[in-house]
């Protein structure tokens, strides 16, 4: 049996309560039906990946039925607001991401509030930022290019997947510490940005470490900076930021919420299942593989970090006065 895709799921007679009050949920009856897990991106992305491989698991080891369901849209504020909107029950799921964080930050107004609407699950992995250059590029470190002259750096491109992005942020971020000041190039999408740092149409890009490491194996990209609090050793020769600018530790990260009021028990279910989910080696292996990596487990690290990424995002918003053009 395989995770059931939104569109096999309906075709099957399914059909989800939409009622404004939540019946009560047992330890022993949850799950009587399908649990959805919204990602509100499309299809393909580490989101993606992440809640099928999840689901699929869930399913071999619990029992548990799960439907990933795709509701992409304006950087994720569709699908995460569908959930804040969804019967607390614990059949609707949120596979948040960093966006989670962001997005109150440089939007203005958003429908929903991303602490009080939500009830945390469990953090499930997360892959470092970097900083990327053209092997041709003069600077081999984040140290290097700080020590260039600023009127050449002043001039220097250098390419996210988006204004507003996680990437942005974090060159916003270093931009606050450093006083670098660089041409910020965003694109639709990550890989179009590393395409031109290798064609040399820009010298400098910023992503997460799966988009970046095939093409830095492949000697196209070299790594200037990592985004850890310690040297990867994955990339040992590679710099951390804070090696720089003291206090730069960003990544892409994963983690389940649910609407907030979901009950405890069915709470607690879900979360013992994950838990046991990301313990399975052949989880662990394709984690490994796809450059994810383990985060503190339950409820309370979930709710801790994502009030710390919260709070970070504003402050280098408000201090930069970053804005949505």
């Amino acid at each position: 049996m395989k995770v059931l895709s939104r569109r096999s799921f309906v075709a099957s007679g399914f059909s989800f309560a939409v009622a404004g009050i939540c019946p009560k949920v047992s330890a022993q009856s949850f799950p009587s039906k399908p649990i959805r897990i919204i990602v509100p991106y499309a299809p393909g992305g580490g989101s993606d990946f992440v809640a099928r491989l999840i689901g699929q698991k869930l399913l071999e080891t619990s029992g548990f039925t799960m439907v990933v369901d795709n509701k992409p849209g304006a950087s994720g504020l569709i699908g995460t607001d569908y959930v804040a909107k969804s019967p607390a029950d614990g059949y609707v799921l949120l596979l948040a991401d960093a966006a989670h964080a962001t997005n109150p930050a440089v939007y203005p107004k958003i429908p929903y509030d991303p602490i009080k609407d939500f009830v945390p699950l469990t953090l499930v992995g997360s892959s470092p930022q970097l900083l990327v250059a053209n092997p041709q590029f003069p600077a081999n470190s984040l140290k290097e290019l700080l020590a260039m002259p600023r009127d050449q750096t002043q001039k220097l491109g250098v390419g996210t997947n988006g204004l507003g992005s996680g990437p942005n942020l974090l060159y916003e971020m270093l931009k606050l510490k450093t006083g670098l000041t660089l041409v910020h190039v965003p694109y639709k999408g990550g890989a179009a940005a590393l395409t031109d740092v290798i064609a040399g149409q820009i010298p400098l890009a910023i992503n997460s470490i799966p988009a970046c490491m095939p093409h830095i194996q492949a000697r196209k990209l070299k790594a200037l900076a990592i985004a850890t609090k310690a040297r990867d050793p994955r990339l040992p020769g590679v710099q951390t930021f804070a090696e720089s600018a003291s206090g730069i530790v960003v990544s892409s990260w994963y983690g389940f919420l649910a609407p907030a009021h979901t009950p405890p028990e069915a709470i607690n279910k879900l979360t013992t299942a994950i838990a046991h989910v990301l313990d399975l080696p052949e989880v662990k292996s394709k984690f490994a593989d796809a450059f994810i990596d383990p985060m503190p487990r339950g409820p309370q690290a979930l709710s801790a970090f994502l009030d710390a990424e919260t709070r970070q995002w504003k402050s280098v918003v408000t201090q930069t006065g970053f804005k949505m053009d």
